[in-house]
């Protein structure tokens, strides 16, 4: 555990190292009020609620997160340093878990800065405000679900765009795979049960009863199977790598 967050420290020291966190920091906050109170038109709705608020978050999180975990393996591939970190005295489970433990904590860091949005509507009605905690967790799960896929990606390539590209189109796939455009499209040929299997690993329908303030066991199990999943591919793969 001391091996993971000394790992954990040092990249997230890593990420406040440059403008980079920062600017990431800003684009997300000021996107979700953008989009909340602007396009969203949050005023007019009348409604002290922060559901419109959390259904923008799978959309960032597809562009925002993967370029948090885009150079977490690929930089260090392209630089050399990545031989360097496995002959210290930790696995690369170790290693793995502590550079995803920084990057879910930066995401926790962008997504705590959006807090003064729920104050707001506090003020101006009376919310659910167990939903919107319940919101806030369902968002911080997503985003480690992303990250986790984010990161395998970079553990594959030495390239930080091909691992942002890559990273971005796995999750959309993921969170598309419930829409009914995707599955009306295979319904007519495919088994009903795999029709409802692939519509059971949308992030859209997972996330949205959490925004609801309903917090299901297979919501749970489905963000979290998913994240250790990744994460044991990244392992998988950072381990093929140094064999070569």
């Amino acid at each position: 555990m001391r091996h993971i967050w000394t790992i954990t420290k040092r990249e997230l020291a890593a990420y406040f190292a440059t403008p980079v966190a920062f600017v990431f920091i800003a684009i997300f906050v000021s996107l979700t009020g953008a989009l909340t109170f602007y396009i969203g038109r949050f005023f007019d709705r009348n409604q002290a609620s922060l559901d419109l608020f959390f259904s923008y978050h799978t959309w960032l999180y597809l562009l925002l997160v993967p370029a948090v975990s885009m150079r977490l393996w690929a930089e260090e591939r392209k630089s050399g340093t990545i031989e360097q970190l496995l002959t210290l005295p930790v696995t690369t489970t170790q290693a793995v878990l502590g550079k995803f433990g920084a990057a879910w904590l930066f995401c926790g860091i962008a997504l705590a800065l959006t807090l003064p949005m729920w104050i707001s509507v506090a003020i101006l009605g009376e919310p659910d405000n167990a939903a919107i905690a319940v919101g806030y967790v369902g968002s911080f799960l997503m985003a480690g679900a992303f990250l986790s896929i984010g990161i395998c990606m970079s553990a594959l390539t030495r390239n930080q765009i091909i691992a942002f590209i890559a990273g971005a189109v796995v999750c959309f796939l993921f969170t598309i795979s419930g829409f009914d455009l995707v599955l009306n499209s295979i319904r007519g040929w495919m088994p009903s049960a795999v029709v409802e299997t692939i519509a059971s690993f949308s992030f859209m329908s997972r996330f949205q009863s959490m925004t609801r303030g309903v917090i299901e066991l297979r919501d749970l199990v489905f963000m979290v199977s998913l994240t250790v999943f990744w994460l044991f591919a990244t392992v998988v793969a950072v381990d093929a790598r140094k064999a070569v």
